[in-house]
């Protein structure tokens, strides 16, 4: 009845039962909370079932910044074994839990840590900065958000009933296949990520059709904030991509679970065919991530320095040929893979070309601060440490595009600084800077500028203490993902540093924390009640802090790249052409709004119950889970009371207590 479950998959581990005894306290906890303070139906009612894209953005920050904790915590815990693991002595961690954590450490950052707080911001920013009132579909970016959530409680539960993948963040075959993996590890793996790429493409499809079909009237393609723009070619990316992860986890489960073989040596299957394809889904994705980050940088330059940004088509353009390239480099992740050397120098080229536009983007940042009145804010702080960063890390890329360079440095720790040089000194900094810049639009109230300036420093110092001995240990030969280190090696004192680092990281991780409390307990006095705190350019700064629930009572028109900036200093098209501008009492209309619905947190709930009886070979519990999706989705699909008017009176009541 239960398939595989059996009392077995509970812990025994003693760090794995503090670790799950903590989880339950921190889940009873927050039920305790919720009761005593009678905010259930609160709680049920404006935020589980709401469709509002603000709500929803800021669901997906917190379940970022959750989920950080627990994939940071799991850096902490390698770092920490490899530090003690030296000569006669083994660590803490047998070697089958210290590889489940630098897998889940892998998978939580980039799939519940990075991916999250992109959506996040996404909805936060974009529906705005275009002049929209929600987007294009709010069911389903309500149920992309769920399905999110129910894949993070997959990973976590693996925490506590059975285990974790132990094969690396990319599950590479043989290693991940049924015979060298045979327990749960890899299945809960394959349905954690099968339910949030679903959810990922559905986020992809609604902001594609959002930033194209519901723009202001006057927002062509190039007028567009550049954020939203870099946000389009990214869904552009999500809608071609993720159907590829989708197939290749697909047929690994099938190679696990029925005995095919598209990816073993036996019958025709071929393990490198998985590579090309996870890498073919896995650079993009690298791109999926840093896209919207370079249009965060791109508004927090502009806006601190206090110019345009320089060179804005230079900018779009140097951004749709990123796009393009992110397709034809991923064979530079395996260049040891034996292709050939033609192959091999072609992809070289490739990845060596794709630094090109990432460069002009680099410049043009540069030179929008160059004489500008720079304001050295938390969020600037960040953009100017990433360009510090990003810049380390993609001239350490450039040297791994060399297959000659790569073929000594490959499946080192070089490979392991460079790719976080990229990931957290550009995406982490750029989602950092964008919270931080967008938190007083949302939330009506500044962030603690103190806590923040200290934790930015506290992340910077430490991430260069972090991650410059690891450039050195894979310089002196010392790969990733081992558990244990030779006395002779030498390898240690810089294993020391690096354990350092990690401590002034957490620091930064903790003032970041105390920022948050500090900031809410102080609310009222950072309030932002001009709507404009920065003296933006754009339009989600023309609304107030925060928006009404419909964002705009009347869709704004624009007339020029900086939508915002134009209307504050009169800079319209009446004004260029020499006329007249006439000043309008506004004139509100009725105001179509969505319904709040529980289906898309109903329908994902399932399907975390469906992922768990798939882990677990119950085949009853998936099934009748799918027939519960499928009924849910019907009954969807025949509500025709999914939305309402609000009334022009209601809308001017609002406006005239607002303003």
């Amino acid at each position: 009845m239960f398939g595989n479950l059996t009392l077995s998959a509970f812990p025994h581990d003693p760090i794995v039962i503090g670790a799950s005894i903590f989880m339950v306290v921190v889940a009873v906890s927050i039920v305790g909370l919720l009761t005593y303070f009678k905010r259930w139906k609160w709680l049920w009612t404006e935020w589980l079932t709401s469709v509002d894209h603000k709500k929803i953005g800021v669901m997906y920050i917190i379940l970022a910044f959750v989920m950080i904790l627990r994939g940071f915590s799991d850096a902490v815990m390698m770092r920490l074994q490899q530090a003690l693991s030296i000569g006669d002595s083994y660590g803490y961690l047998p070697p089958e839990h210290y590889d489940q954590i630098f897998t889940a450490h892998g998978v939580v950052m980039i799939f519940f840590v990075a991916m999250p707080l992109m959506f996040g911001l996404l909805n936060l920013a974009v529906p705005l900065q275009i002049g929209a009132r929600d987007v294009a579909f709010p069911f389903l970016n309500s149920l992309s958000l769920w399905f999110t959530v129910a894949a993070a409680m997959l990973v976590n539960v693996s925490l506590v009933i059975g285990e974790f993948a132990a094969t690396g963040w990319l599950a590479y075959p043989p290693l991940s296949g049924i015979v060298y993996s045979p327990g749960v590890g890899v299945d809960y793996y394959i349905w954690a990520l099968q339910v949030a790429g679903v959810g990922t493409l559905i986020s992809g499809i609604n902001f594609f059709v959002t930033i194209l079909m519901m723009r202001a009237p006057g927002m062509t393609l190039m007028r567009m904030p550049v954020f939203t723009r870099t946000a389009f070619t990214t869904m552009a990316l999500v809608i071609i991509t993720f159907p590829i992860l989708t197939a290749t986890l697909a047929m690994l489960s099938l190679d696990r679970n029925l005995g095919m073989h598209f990816f073993t040596s036996d019958f025709g299957g071929n393990a490198m065919m998985y590579v090309n394809l996870i890498w073919a889904w896995g650079h993009p994705e690298v791109y999926i991530l840093i896209l919207p980050a370079f249009g965060i940088f791109s508004e927090v330059v502009s806006s601190f320095s206090h110019k345009k940004l320089f060179g804005y088509t230079t900018m779009i353009y140097a951004t749709v040929a990123i796009t393009f390239f992110s397709f034809v480099v991923w064979v530079h992740h395996f260049f040891t893979m034996g292709a050939g050397a033609n192959v091999n120098a072609f992809f070289g080229i490739m990845t060596m070309i794709i630094a090109i536009p990432t460069g002009v983007k680099v410049f043009n940042w540069i030179f929008t601060m160059f004489r500008g009145r720079i304001v050295f804010a938390s969020p600037m702080l960040w953009a100017i440490g990433f360009i510090l960063t990003f810049t380390l890390g993609g001239m350490t890329g450039v040297l791994l595009s060399v297959p000659g360079a790569d073929f000594q440095l490959h499946n080192s720790l070089f490979l392991i600084a460079h790719f976080h040089n990229t990931i957290i000194g550009g995406v982490v900094f750029g989602y950092f800077a964008g919270i931080t810049y967008w938190f007083p639009k949302i939330m009506g109230f500044k962030l603690d500028e103190r806590f923040g300036k200290a934790a930015f420093w506290a992340w910077i110092i430490g991430f260069f203490v972090t991650f410059i001995p690891l450039y050195i240990l894979g310089l002196m030969g010392m790969t990733r993902r081992l558990s244990h280190i030779d006395a002779d090696a030498g390898w240690e004192t810089l294993l020391y540093v690096s354990m350092v680092g990690v401590v002034i990281i957490a620091i930064g991780v903790i003032l970041q924390i105390l920022q948050y409390i500090v900031s809410i307990r102080n609310r009222k006095h950072n309030m932002d009640t001009t709507g404009d705190p920065w003296d933006g350019r754009t339009l989600e700064w023309s609304t107030s802090s925060p928006p009404p629930f419909y964002n705009f009572a009347v869709i704004p028109t624009v007339h020029g790249r900086y939508a915002f900036w134009d209307m504050k200093h009169g800079k319209s098209a009446d004004l260029r052409l020499g006329r007249k501008q006439e000043v309008h009492e506004p004139h509100y209309e009725d105001i179509h709004m969505p319904r709040n619905t529980a289906m898309g947190f109903s329908i994902a709930g399932i399907s975390f119950v469906m992922g768990f009886g798939l882990v677990w070979h119950i085949w009853w519990l998936a099934a009748v889970s799918l027939a519960g999706i499928i009924a849910l989705l019907f009954v969807r699909s025949f509500d025709y009371d999914t939305e309402y008017y609000v009334p022009a009176a209601e809308v001017a009541r609002i406006e005239a207590k607002r303003t």
